[in-house]
């Protein structure tokens, strides 16, 4: 083969969100993933099993002559065409298999004969991924963070949302955080959470900046935060966001009351959607009813039925302000006032929601 491009340059890929041609198999791109990657195998997933059964057997020669016999001719040209096309449409990609090895190279020696050249991308995905570690480990240890902090329904997301130097976790989880924050879609894997929090975190890296993060449990729903960086939220100081009681509610019902039925319309349709909406509510409400107890909890069902049934039927979403105002006062303000006594890391600021937006963008200013 042709001396053809290399680069190893991992950290300017993923700051300059250059485009990725994963050419691994469908199976291994589901398993993790970056980004935005676009998955164009050499392999699928049939194929992959075959030439992986023949190595075993018969050796590496025998394996790629099977490749070669698997991915021939037309479907050649078919694929060859297809990685063209990308390129074509983003001049500025780049091409990787597992490891940057024959898969890759075989690909990108394609290309090169089909009178495309791309760079390839040495070490492959599991160089990336190392690369995306190592550094989530460090900057956890290096960088300076500031926590938002704040009771159920304060805003914490608005105001991480409001801010250049913040990332926002609950974002790359794809869930609010809570039992009442399940998405209307997936969320992503562990490792494509991780490779999502990696990218985030190296993209506001700074020696003089800090990075603010919404105040998290280690769960933001079946995601885990990786332990370096948990232990660095564990001990950074935190601003706290303090809003009334109504305000707070009024946040809720905006939130996982009047965007959520939008979001589940768009999604399905008006009709299943409303049915999947009110399903959805309840059993979130259904998850923690052994934290709430019995009698409370069939208490604060019939209110969020009869809510339902009035904002359903006569489009009365306010309806839902009395079992949201119980919940914060019975559920989620009892447990934001123990999980506050559990820290000891300093608070620098407090105020309403608008006041840590101005705040906290002040320390965004190079001083």
């Amino acid at each position: 083969m042709n001396t053809l491009t290399v680069t190893d340059d991992y950290r300017s890929l993923f700051i300059g969100d250059r485009p990725l041609l994963d050419v691994r198999a469908p199976v291994e791109f589901s398993q993790g993933a970056f980004p935005g990657a676009h998955n164009l195998p050499l392999l699928d997933d049939r194929e992959r099993e075959q030439i992986g059964i023949c190595y075993k057997q018969h050796g590496q020669d025998a394996a790629i002559a099977l490749g070669h016999q698997l991915v021939g001719g037309d479907l050649r040209a078919q694929r060859t065409q297809a990685w063209c096309d990308f390129a074509r449409q983003h001049p500025d990609a780049v091409l990787y298999c597992f490891r940057g090895g024959l898969r890759s190279r075989t690909v990108q020696q394609w290309m090169h004969e089909a009178g495309v050249d791309i760079p390839l991308v040495s070490g492959g995905y599991k160089a990336l991924r190392r690369f995306l570690i190592d550094t989530l480990d460090t900057i956890s240890h290096t960088q300076r963070f500031i926590i938002i902090g704040g009771p159920t329904g304060s805003g914490k997301t608005v105001v991480v949302q409001a801010l250049a130097q913040a990332v926002d976790l609950e974002a790359a989880a794809n869930h609010k955080g809570s039992s009442f924050g399940r998405p209307i879609g997936e969320q992503p894997t562990q490792i494509d959470f991780e490779n999502r929090v990696g990218i985030a975190l190296l993209k506001k890296e700074s020696h003089t900046l800090p990075v603010f993060l919404e105040d998290e449990s280690l769960l933001i729903g079946r995601c885990s935060l990786p332990k370096t960086l948990r232990d660095a939220m564990q001990a950074a100081p935190r601003v706290l966001v303090e809003e009334s009681l109504s305000s707070r509610a009024q946040q809720i019902l905006h939130e996982y009351v009047i965007e959520q039925r939008a979001g589940f319309r768009s999604a399905y349709g008006e009709a299943e959607g409303d049915a999947r909406y009110q399903q959805a509510l309840l059993d979130s409400l259904h998850r923690i009813r052994r934290r709430l107890g019995g009698v409370r909890y069939q208490q604060l069902r019939q209110q969020m039925e009869s809510a339902l049934h009035e904002q359903l039927l006569h489009d009365r979403p306010e309806a839902h302000m009395d079992w949201i105002t119980g919940l914060l006062e019975d559920y989620y303000d009892p447990m934001y006032t123990y999980q506050l006594s559990q820290h000891d890391s300093p608070i620098l600021f407090k105020g309403s929601r608008a006041d840590v937006i101005h705040w906290c963008q002040q320390q965004e200013s190079p001083s």
